[in-house]
């Protein structure tokens, strides 16, 4: 939703479906919605209403003022988008500009009137408009103009369905409001307290909560696809997928916050996505466990900005990240040691996992950056390699499972000796991105945080003040400098946000909590008016940068606000 009123990206009725609104990456004639006042000099604000994700933008014009409350109903068969217009004072003239574009911008449906209501269909996909003013057509687009006074209301409903399905029910837009304000308000009411840090951590929490798929259970990295992480430049991808990592990292964010309901349903989505053979696992898949997520470029697109290709699918899910397996053993050690208990179909799934891991961890891989310039023995994947063996030997040594555990715990003590012999940089006091690698790389703020090393070790000490210096950007983090790195792409990139997070806490880990308050302080700055973060950020120009909404950004928020706030050594999650 822009400032200005228009839907600019919409893919229904999934995050990864085609979309029938794709403005954002091209211009109007690749489909929006617009609904504002007629008047050009009209100025908005906008706020989320309290604790929920119903929006509300206010519009002063001369003549008067009006309220435009959008909101998704929670979901039932068929998605919704609803859209009401509501008089505040005097009276004002209204236009609504709905250009369906289905399949990424580039098909024009067939649209008809059925019952009173329009209906587009292209192919597998209809979509239904109902409202209480007049609509007509033109210009291939549907309208409405009429005049809204103080205390009236008008209403639009955005409806999809399969193509060769009756239209469904419609939905009651004035009924439907309260309850979806309810369902939310109801649904951050569960979350624990972290003081100092409410409304931030409430808008992520709510954040977070919308990326997941309800029907499934699975989570997405982010709602859009090929916003640049460099405008005008190649580093577009699409992010409407489950990554593991991206998913157990929320996880462990939504545990620390109080609900387990969230973890119950990853847990029942993981164990049905990686069914079969452990060696087929991918580090990415569809919001109900598809596999096949062949990447291609919409060359009908221009891009955000003039940022080419618009990507659509990704390559990286055949890639070999061995990180994912830690970060799997990991949430899932959380969720059994604290409060979802153990789970005998997990745990056989677990033990399937480790087996395939034991024959694949000292190969290189891609890494957590999904590079695409050649695989590397990366030092944060081998330290999440630590991770699993060690979560598994716990896992037997703690609660009774079964399982090797002895062989676990050697394998990990085999990795942790190998890592600080080969991914440590004497001369520079630090941990390099890569076995006998310069470059750095801000996956290695991570080591303390999963107990692979204490924060008082003057190796990690070492680690956070080079990773502050070297890949420190006007008081954000890099991931890594783009030109000491062969990622396989040319151009450079912003900060990246949940790496500013990573060294808040590193710097909190090793004592300096001030340093660590005045970081976390400077990025929860950064958030646009209604609370939401990108990937990226280019102080340069201040602008975010990179898909947008970002789990990852919003979960560090979670994370960083977390540790701020506790009273014991946090993250350490060595010390279940």
């Amino acid at each position: 939703m822009s400032k200005q009123g228009s839907i600019d990206w919409l893919c229904f009725p999934r995050f990864d479906s085609p979309a029938c609104f794709a403005a954002l990456l091209g211009t109007d004639d690749n489909g929006h919605w617009r609904l504002s006042p007629r008047d050009a000099d009209a100025r908005s604000n906008r706020h989320y209403r309290g604790d929920t994700l119903v929006l509300e933008t206010e519009w002063s014009t001369s003549t008067g003022s009006v309220r435009v409350i959008d909101f998704m109903p929670p979901r039932d068969k068929a998605p919704d988008v609803v859209r009401i217009v509501e008089g505040i004072s005097g009276r004002v003239a209204m236009r609504s500009e709905l250009r369906l574009r289905f399949d990424y911008g580039q098909v024009v449906p067939w649209v008809r009137r059925v019952d009173g209501q329009v209906v587009a269909i292209a192919g597998p996909d209809a979509v239904s408009l109902r409202s209480d003013v007049h609509q007509y057509g033109r210009d291939f687009a549907t309208y409405a103009d009429f005049e809204i006074s103080a205390g009236e209301r008008a209403w639009f409903v955005l409806t999809w369905h399969p193509s060769h399905e009756p239209v469904p029910e419609p939905t009651d837009a004035l009924a439907a409001l309260e309850p979806t304000a309810t369902y939310w308000t109801d649904w951050i009411a569960r979350s624990t307290d972290v003081d100092g840090f409410e409304e931030e951590v409430t808008r992520s929490l709510l954040t977070l909560k919308a990326l997941t798929y309800s029907p499934s259970g699975g989570l997405v990295a982010a709602p859009t696809t090929s916003l640049p992480e460099e405008l005008g430049g190649q580093r577009n991808w699409d992010y409407r997928f489950c990554w593991l990592r991206d998913a157990t990292m929320t996880l462990t964010a939504m545990l620390r916050s109080g609900f387990t309901e969230e973890a119950h349903a990853w847990r029942d989505w993981l164990l049905r996505t990686i069914a079969g053979a452990p060696t087929d696992l991918q580090i990415m898949y569809g919001v109900t466990g598809e596999r096949r997520l062949t990447e291609f470029e919409a060359d009908w697109l221009p891009g955000f900005g003039g940022s080419q290709p618009v990507r659509l699918g990704n390559a990286a899910a055949e890639q070999l990240q061995i990180d994912v397996f830690g970060e799997v053993m990991d949430v899932l050690a959380l969720a059994r040691e604290t409060q979802t208990g153990p789970s005998e179909d997990a745990w056989a799934m677990q033990r399937g996992l480790m087996r395939h891991l034991t024959d694949v961890w000292d190969q290189p891989d891609e890494g957590i950056w999904e590079v695409r310039g050649g695989r590397q023995h990366f030092t944060y994947s081998k330290v999440m390699a630590w991770v699993a063996f060690d979560r598994a030997a716990r896992a037997v040594e703690r609660f009774g499972l079964s399982g090797p555990a002895k062989q676990w715990r050697a394998t990990a003590d085999q990795i942790h000796r190998e890592v600080c012999e080969k991914a440590f940089d004497t001369k520079r006091g630090t941990f390099t991105q890569s076995y006998g690698s310069k470059a750095l790389d801000a996956s290695v703020l991570l080591i303390p945080q999963v107990g692979f090393l204490p924060p008082e070790d003057a190796r990690v000490i070492g680690t956070v003040e080079t990773v502050h210096k070297e890949l420190g950007y006007d008081g954000f983090v890099r991931r890594y400098i783009t030109d000491h790195v062969d990622d396989g792409l040319p151009g450079d990139e912003g900060a990246f946000l949940i790496c500013s997070f990573w060294l808040a806490d590193s710097l909190a880990l090793i004592g300096r909590v001030g340093e660590a308050r005045a970081m976390y302080d400077r990025l929860v700055a950064l958030r646009n008016d209604v609370g939401l973060l990108a990937e990226e950020y280019d102080p340069m120009t201040g602008r975010m940068l990179g898909n947008f909404p970002q789990a990852f950004s919003h979960l560090g928020l979670v994370n960083t606000a977390w540790h701020l706030n506790s009273t014991e050594t946090p993250l350490r999650r060595s010390a279940y």
